[in-house]
């Protein structure tokens, strides 16, 4: 279903874990960042792409290499493909493609178009990277913690920020990769937001936001979630952890799993500290 429609930009929203999708239109361009899930919701894009595309070029972002973030990639089969550098060299690209074949099979799914793995046209190696689009440019930073591959997309003159799977509305940290990185990442998202004329927050899953006090609210929640967790871990606090497990949007088995892995990832951070420290 689409989420939000302004001139320019359209969200859609998955009925798979609040999942989002974004078509921009630009004067030179339509970019299209991480077209997701079911056929019919990816076929709603796409017709919504065709309407509107006239004679422009059509290019994919990825947020990340997730595999409902990629799902979509070959329903555009003509369309440049953008991401990070650790997209590019994900180490576990069958592993995510079968995530995808395992969905599918056994929800007895079957797609119009082929089940691949991003290949990039246009790699992003560096913080504040940008690329000209015509006349618009977009600025690119890294954004590790969630995944070792995430990238946060600015577009200055649509007041866009693709956040990928950060800045969610009601999903806290999901840290799979680094919580050092996380915390680095969202210390990045609130340097933006003081540095960008960002008018619209897009998280990867959720509800976009047009309010800068609501920003700042994710923002800060990530941060202390992030930081009472740590403490919490140092002080072997069950209680503590127990609440931090029950804040979890749409508390449930997966987000327990998630939040276990949280804690796990963080005391091997905070064990690797101790042991350099020897």
């Amino acid at each position: 279903m689409i989420q939000y429609s302004n001139d320019q930009v359209t969200i859609f929203q998955s009925a798979l874990f609040q999942t989002t999708s974004t078509v921009i239109q630009l004067d030179e361009s339509i970019i299209i960042i991480d077209p997701n899930w079911l056929p019919h919701e990816i076929d709603e894009i796409r017709e919504h792409v065709n309407a509107v595309r006239g004679n422009r070029e059509c290019y994919l972002i990825f947020t990340h290499g997730d595999y409902d973030h990629i799902i979509g990639y070959k329903a555009f089969p003509d369309a440049k493909t953008i991401g990070s550098a650790g997209l590019r060299d994900d180490p576990e690209k069958e592993d995510k493609l079968k995530s995808i074949r395992d969905f599918d099979a056994s929800h007895y799914i079957t797609r119009d178009y082929p089940i691949e793995f991003p290949v990039l046209d246009m790699v992003i190696e560096e913080d504040g990277q940008q690329l000209a689009m015509g006349s618009t440019t977009l600025t690119f930073y890294r954004a590790p913690g969630h995944t070792a591959d995430g990238l946060f997309t600015v577009i200055d003159s649509v007041g866009v920020f693709a956040a990928g799977d950060y800045l969610s509305d009601f999903e806290l940290p999901f840290i799979f990769q680094s919580a050092r990185d996380y915390e680095g990442t969202i210390r990045q998202a609130a340097r933006i937001l003081k540095e960008h004329p960002v008018a619209l927050l897009i998280p990867g899953h959720g509800r976009h936001t047009t309010s800068r006090s609501e920003m700042n609210r994710r923002v800060e929640a990530a941060r202390s979630y992030l930081e009472r967790l740590r403490q919490a871990v140092m002080d072997g606090d069950d209680t503590a952890l127990d609440q931090l497990r029950q804040e979890h949007g749409f508390v449930s088995e997966f987000t327990a799993k998630c939040h276990k892995e949280n804690v796990r990832i963080i005391q091997n951070e905070l064990q690797d500290e101790g042991s350099n420290k020897t």
